[in-house]
């Protein structure tokens, strides 16, 4: 663990899209009856950018993507010219909004935008990624700085939370009519039903806690496995069966976020984001709506305790 007080590692890293888009959450669509609504985040950067390549390659999902760049279209731009897929109309699927998670307001900006293009009328939201965050490695308390600590809430616990607020009225309800969705996507265990994912931790584990350090971050992620259950008690309410929320360990990925650490990780344990992709994908489809819902799962599909 680094010693370091007052630098930040940010999630999602990459080298080859535009900068200054960690905080930024996406919107994914899918077809269910008109249309179908999926919020998931950061999709211009590591692993958020790795699932937003792996649905537009695997699947026909119309995606809304949010940055913070202040030119979404450039976000845009890259992201398609990094699939190199000649010939096949992406840009017509994917629609990107400016969103920052720690301002409420461009939350909300970004929702009633996409209330306009997927009205909730006639669309709702099938799967759900919101994926923000931050580390600041504090080794003992003496280390953990008040504004970084406070930063890493915002990002990580109240960034998600603020998703929820503004997105989870795009879950389906009781009544929604899942018989569309289910056609297309027979294969996969959650097709009767929509996902809302938040990016947790291991390190979230008050269990597995067994080492100590990242003091705000692990509150932080703690913080998210706490909300996937809450968020999923009220939406055993307001939707039944028909939508869950769950909270992920995606394992540790090679991105800008966990460069500092990649040294004391086995290789075999050391991901890329293309892999840890394709694992949550999996793994959010093999979900069970009455049994696996409101908990917190790893990349092998293996239950993390709170």
């Amino acid at each position: 663990m680094s010693n370091a007080t007052t630098e930040s590692r940010r999630a999602e890293g990459v080298a080859d899209c535009p900068p200054n888009l960690s905080r930024a959450p996406a919107i994914i669509t899918r077809p269910v009856r008109v249309r179908a609504v999926d919020p998931r985040q950061p999709s211009s950067r590591g692993i958020g950018l790795a699932v937003t390549r792996h649905l537009l390659r695997t699947t026909t999902l119309p995606i809304l993507a949010t940055t913070r760049n202040p030119d979404p279209s450039a976000a845009k731009s890259s992201l398609i010219d990094s699939l190199g897929r000649d010939g096949i109309d992406d840009a017509a699927r994917l629609h990107v909004l400016p969103l920052d998670v720690t301002d409420e307001a461009s939350i909300q900006a970004a929702s009633e935008r996409a209330a306009e293009l997927f009205p909730p009328k006639t669309h709702h939201l099938h799967l759900g990624l919101a994926m923000p965050g931050i580390l600041h490695p504090e080794k003992s308390p003496k280390q953990v700085d008040y504004a970084g600590a406070l930063e890493t809430l915002k990002v990580n616990t109240l960034g998600p939370l603020m998703l929820l607020k503004w997105f989870g009225e795009f879950l389906p309800r009781k009544g929604t009519d899942m018989s569309e969705v289910a056609a297309t996507t027979a294969s996969s265990a959650s097709a009767h039903h929509a996902t809302f994912l938040l990016m947790s931790a291991r390190v979230g584990s008050t269990t597995d806690n067994r080492l100590g350090g990242w003091y705000s971050y692990r509150a932080s992620k703690a913080g998210v496995i706490s909300l996937a259950r809450t968020f999923d008690n009220h939406l055993r309410v307001r939707s039944g069966d028909k939508a869950m929320a769950m909270a992920y360990h995606p394992g540790t990925v090679k991105t800008e976020f966990s460069r500092e650490f990649w040294g004391n990780v086995k290789e075999e344990k050391l991901f890329s984001a293309e892999f840890a992709a394709e694992k949550l994908v999996g793994v959010v489809g093999g979900r069970d709506v009455q049994s696996d819902r409101g908990r917190c799962w790893d990349w092998k599909g293996e239950e993390v305790k709170p």
